[in-house]
């Protein structure tokens, strides 16, 4: 039985800065029902509140702690695995204040780690310091693997971009915290205190938001909104070896199917 969802953003809800139709409507529906949720992101760029704040303008009701990013579960993975760890930071706003609030060291002498996400101040001297701490024994850490990112006038490089360049200098492969790892999806379960099967995962990428919450155990539910359409599904099946449990043509079926079975469960009690 599904007790709460796991929701992604571009995409799902929107698309840069506008609302896709329902999306409103869909939280809503989940506030009325009673149902928990929390959004779930690969942007490390945002800190929670700066994610909440980008959903309100849209008219989508949000609150900073129902928002896990990618930045956050990265610092907390460290933080559980080395509390006050020495980290040295290779990103934006969003990622440093995670790394401060999990109660790490920020430093550029001899980290432990490494943790990088998406930076556009990224440069040959950054490139350079991740090389000699990695090489010298920090473990790395990638917040999330998108390759590319959409902006208002196009295509930009993501943070897996700049991993990959990483990752060519040092030979070492990160540890990958955002879609299509579980590791973002297991630190969000967390957060609901619940089992995995008790929890569902709603979004419009079958390579990141449905085989995330595949491995992690969760029911998936792919929209139709963003990146996976009826036209490429099936190409993303076979690349992700992972079927969704439901597909939905956009927001709006998922709210009738949301409807109904809120409706058939209180019958049956």
């Amino acid at each position: 039985m599904i007790k709460a969802y796991l929701i992604d953003l571009d995409g799902t809800l929107y698309h840069g800065r506008h609302r896709i139709e329902g999306a409103d409507k869909l939280i809503q529906t989940l506030n009325e029902q009673g149902m928990p949720y929390l959004f779930v992101t690969n942007n490390s760029s945002r800190t929670p509140q700066g994610v909440a704040d980008h959903l309100n303008g849209m008219g989508i009701p949000a609150d900073a702690s129902q928002v896990c990013t990618s930045a956050v579960a990265a610092a907390e993975y460290v933080a559980q695995e080395s509390p006050g760890a020495k980290v040295a930071c290779i990103g934006e706003e969003g990622l440093l204040q995670a790394i401060e609030a999990a109660g790490l060291t920020l430093t550029d002498d001899e980290p432990e780690y490494v943790i990088q996400g998406i930076d556009r101040e990224f440069s040959y001297h950054k490139l350079t310091k991740a090389l000699r701490w990695i090489n010298g024994g920090s473990k790395s850490v990638m917040t999330n693997p998108d390759l590319q990112l959409p902006s208002d006038d196009g295509l930009t490089p993501g943070a897996g971009t700049i991993g990959a360049a990483i990752e060519a200098a040092t030979g070492v492969h990160p540890t990958v915290i955002g879609k299509p790892s579980s590791i973002i999806m297991k630190s969000a379960i967390s957060r609901l205190n619940l089992k995995s099967d008790e929890v569902a995962v709603i979004g419009d990428n079958m390579r990141t938001d449905i085989a995330a919450g595949a491995a992690a155990g969760c029911e998936t539910m792919l929209v139709l909104t963003g990146i996976t359409t009826r036209d490429n599904m099936d190409s993303h099946i076979q690349a992700t070896k992972v079927r969704p449990d439901h597909v939905f043509e956009d927001l709006h079926k998922l709210i009738e199917w949301l409807s109904q079975t809120t409706s058939q469960a209180s019958k049956k009690g």
